[in-house]
């Protein structure tokens, strides 16, 4: 992973986040890069990630996209700040069948409360695969 003005104690806790959420240790979810209001993460599509026809479930998409924002969102969080997940809107774009697909997150706004996200996966070759808009809310 690499990381670029991204506070150290923030970027522990990032590192520490990706290694001990299960849900994404069990789809093979993995940290590429961050910046502050930002955050790159990858999925290598594997049987086990695909729908009845080949294709890679949405739900597997949906998490990518879901831990993306939250990971961008983790770069300009305070060590006690918490948030969680308000609403996820995705736009499926095309099938993806194999290699990995990468996962771009940014924050749009970070407010007193809610904080607004956009995300993007897109296959190896660049094409776009999913967007998704979401909200977090601070707890």
């Amino acid at each position: 992973m690499t990381a670029a003005s991204v506070p150290a104690e923030r970027l522990r806790r990032i590192e520490q986040a990706i290694e001990t959420v299960p849900y994404a240790q069990l789809l093979g979810i993995e940290l590429d890069k961050v910046i502050p209001g930002e955050a790159i993460l990858t999925l290598v599509i594997r049987p086990e990630l695909t729908q009845n026809h080949g294709v890679v479930h949405g739900g597997a998409i949906a998490s990518l996209l879901d831990t993306a924002t939250a990971f961008a969102i983790l770069t300009l969080l305070e060590p006690e700040e918490r948030v969680t997940t308000v609403d996820l809107a995705i736009s499926y774009l095309r099938p993806a069948v194999a290699g990995k697909l990468i996962a771009s997150a940014r924050v749009l706004r970070k407010g007193r409360r809610l904080i607004a996200t956009t995300a993007e996966v897109a296959d190896e070759s660049g094409t776009l695969v999913a967007t998704a808009l979401s909200t977090y809310i601070q707890l």
